[in-house]
């Protein structure tokens, strides 16, 4: 009887009320969302009703957290980006791109700053006057490659022993790792000679020490790029004993674990790994995810994530995904290029730890190691996600490491070509509560837009909802647990559909 004395403007006063409640609730919600980065509902929800009906004290849950935050955010770094270990030749590697793509590898922002670079380790005051070297340090900054290169040859014939010279032809001019290596080998003769030369004199003996690591390190690639492994190895072995500033820069540990990875010599890598590994030096991808691929390899060809999900995880792959999860929290980028979920790029010269250009020069040179480990990827493909489970706000939280740095997305987009996607986290996804107050709001203002057009059908739906959701659906239980099936239920039902047909005739 009362929904009989119900109008139509009753049902359009109440969706309509409803879609202006749940508009201005989405609106909150989306406002607390943008400035505290979490759902409103949510956090009252966990915080407050979640104790009352047996859930746990999130006091205790974040302690620990918490307390690892505090202590670790007073040492966070700032973004620095750091050279690239593994950057490729540019006339052989970069520039056979160009040929085959037309599109440019390298941003000027990247290349800007491997001239400063070359500018700060190949040069010193003491070459004030010599033409050689000015023309060098000016021929680092020219942009165009012709230019650069005939820079050199300019400086090589005031000078045939100007080895910064011959490492920009080596670098820019040769088109295969065989012809740079050739010019890089006289580089080194010479290099070696100007040190030797230049004990007496502090500035320019350090400037001529930089060249000679530099040009080891780069003969050490091109030997690792044509395969000679047992070689570049020795090479860089005998780098990671020098002592100079520029060691600093070059990181040629990473080095030296991708060629052992190629070798497959993994007691050497984790050798390699048990002394940079440390708490006191800084991280890397190259340092966490080959850790992580290490203890992996130990489980990853027997392991089962319908098997893991039975019996539970092995103490041996309980250490496995704990050391993926480290990996992932560190540099979340990685797992998808590694997976091939997305394409890689050729890597830049400089990269940003913990962002995109990191992934990718990590990426562009392991995925292989991790294909030759059976099961690797698999178990990575498993677990990787599960990160994100344990650090819901890693711009705020982080777990084992300082939260993730917001300045990353900026630098990584100077770093990358245009043409390249450049990989955001956190990506701040919209809360369950955000996205179902905009579809509650969404559906009662259709409802009051319908009600408003088609009144006397929208009130025999309505009347038809009400009497089905308050009687028939207990009715549907009740015949249902005693395995009875009552007439009366067929008649309401009938009753209640015949003058919905009705309704929709006369429409």
């Amino acid at each position: 009887m009362f929904l009989s004395t119900l109008t139509p403007k009753f049902y359009v006063a109440l969706t309509g009320t409803s879609s202006l409640i749940s508009g201005l609730i989405l609106l909150f919600e989306w406002w607390y969302f943008r400035k505290y980065g979490a759902s409103f509902i949510e956090q009252v929800s966990l915080n407050h009703i979640s104790p009352w009906i047996g859930g746990s004290d999130p006091s205790n849950e974040t302690a620990p957290t918490a307390n690892v935050t505090s202590s670790s955010q007073q040492s966070v770094p700032e973004c620095k980006v750091w050279r690239n270990p593994l950057n490729l030749f540019r006339g052989s590697e970069y520039q056979r791109f160009y040929w085959a793509s037309k599109k440019e590898p390298l941003t000027y922002y990247d290349m800007n700053l491997s001239a400063q670079d070359h500018q700060t380790f190949f040069t010193c005051e003491a070459d004030a006057g010599k033409a050689e070297y000015e023309i060098m340090q000016t021929a680092w900054r020219e942009r165009n490659p012709v230019a650069r290169i005939k820079a050199a040859h300019d400086a090589l014939e005031k000078n045939p022993h100007c080895a910064p010279a011959y490492i920009l032809l080596a670098e820019e001019e040769a088109t295969t790792i065989q012809q740079a290596e050739i010019v890089l080998k006289q580089a080194l003769m010479y290099a070696e000679v100007n040190c030797q030369n230049s004990l007496q004199n502090e500035v320019k003996h350090r400037r001529d020490t930089n060249v000679l690591i530099y040009v080891k390190r780069r003969l050490a690639m091109c030997a690792r790029k044509l395969g000679r492994l047992k070689e570049a190895a020795k090479m860089f072995r005998d780098l990671t004993k020098e002592v100079p500033p520029i060691m600093n820069v070059l990181n040629i540990h990473e080095n030296l674990i991708e060629v052992l990875l190629e070798m497959q010599a993994y007691a050497d890598v984790q050798a390699v790994l048990a002394k940079y590994d440390d708490i006191s030096l800084p991280k890397s991808a190259t340092i966490c995810y080959t850790a992580a691929l290490l203890k992996a390899r130990a489980v990853a060809d027997k392991f089962s994530p319908e098997v893991a999900s039975k019996r539970g995880l092995t103490p041996a792959e309980m250490t496995a995904v704990e050391a993926i999860h480290r990996a992932v929290e560190f540099n979340p980028h990685v797992p998808k290029y590694l997976l091939e979920m997305k394409p890689l790029i050729l890597p830049p010269e400089h990269v940003l730890k913990r962002g995109d250009s990191e992934a990718i020069a990590y990426s562009f040179f392991h995925v292989s190691h991790w294909k030759k480990v059976e099961g690797a990827l698999n178990l990575l493909h498993c677990t990787w996600e599960g990160t994100f489970r344990m650090l819901p706000y890693p711009l705020e939280k982080g777990h084992l490491f300082y939260p993730y740095p917001t300045c990353t997305e900026c630098a990584d987009r100077e770093l990358l070509p245009g043409f390249h996607e450049v990989s955001v986290y956190p990506k701040k996804e919209l809360p369950f509560f955000i996205l179902f107050t905009a579809g509650l709001c969404s559906f009662t203002a259709l409802l009051a837009l319908l009600t408003h057009q088609y009144p006397e059908p929208m009130g025999v739906f309505a009347k038809a909802v009400s009497v089905f959701f308050f009687y028939i659906v207990p009715t549907f239980g009740w015949a249902h647990e005693k395995n009875w099936w009552n007439e009366n239920v067929l008649q309401q039902m009938r009753g209640i559909i015949d003058p919905f047909k009705e309704a929709n005739i006369k429409g």
